[in-house]
């Protein structure tokens, strides 16, 4: 399918409108950010890395009944996905205390929750993504009654058969952010995508961080982890297109 032009370009991918009205060609850039753009650098191969490893969980998350934006694959750094009308919320669950949240309670990192957190943050670098409550969302517009139920239902859905995937793989799913979007008929789809630059990840039985957190805290052996994690999705999901 052919590229037209960049509709939109964020931190780690860009949006490339196609010949179809209707889908997008969604880019994986090797750029790396963290603590809202304040460090930036470059990680050697993630688009590819991250492109790859998000076809293959969007694609297996179809056959679980989750409805997604993935349509197929471009090249190795391109995915064609759905043009959708992003909702401004950021779906957060937490299975562990970690990051922000150990931060923000004075809670030790690595404390297992007694069962998962959901949480809503909106989607605005400039107000650095704050949290907000059910009733922040509806009384400023950014998502219904309906909308929200439907997100926290999906959601939850999506977060257990992510948290059982990682599992199987010898990885404890810690937290990772969601992201919804609608098609032009109006339904809801997950999009954006699932890489270990949304998803914090931790070898089970050694807590090896095998995720962004690799860069935000210079870990060092980011680009062999992110690797290792593609190769693990790899042998666990077959993808029917490949490039």
């Amino acid at each position: 399918m052919s590229a037209g032009q960049v509709l939109n370009e964020g931190k780690s991918k860009k949006m490339i409108t196609t010949d179809d009205p209707e889908v997008l060609i969604q880019y994986f850039k090797d750029d790396a950010t963290a603590f809202n753009g304040v460090k930036k650098g470059i990680i050697g191969s993630k688009g590819k890395v991250n492109c790859a490893i998000s076809a293959r969980i969007f694609q297996w998350l179809e056959t679980e009944g989750v409805k997604t934006h993935y349509r197929g694959l471009q090249s190795e750094i391109e995915m064609l996905v759905d043009r959708v009308e992003i909702i401004p919320l950021e779906v957060v669950f937490r299975n562990v205390a970690a990051g922000s949240l150990a931060k923000r309670f004075g809670i030790e990192e690595g404390t297992e929750l007694d069962s998962p957190l959901q949480e809503f943050f909106l989607k605005d670098d400039d107000l650095g993504d704050p949290l907000l409550t059910r009733n922040h969302v509806l009384a400023f517009g950014w998502a219904d009654d309906e909308t929200m139920d439907h997100l926290i239902a999906e959601g939850r859905k999506v977060h257990d058969l992510l948290t059982e995937f990682w599992k199987g793989l010898g990885i404890k799913l810690v937290d990772h952010k969601l992201e919804f979007g609608r098609r032009a008929d109006g339904t809801i789809v997950l999009a954006d995508e699932i890489t270990p630059d949304g998803c914090r990840l931790w070898e089970i039985g050694t807590d090896r961080k095998m995720d962004k957190d690799r860069f935000r805290r210079s870990l060092g052996k980011v680009e062999e982890t992110y690797a290792e994690v593609a190769d693990l999705v790899a042998k666990a999901l077959p993808l029917d297109a490949q490039v």
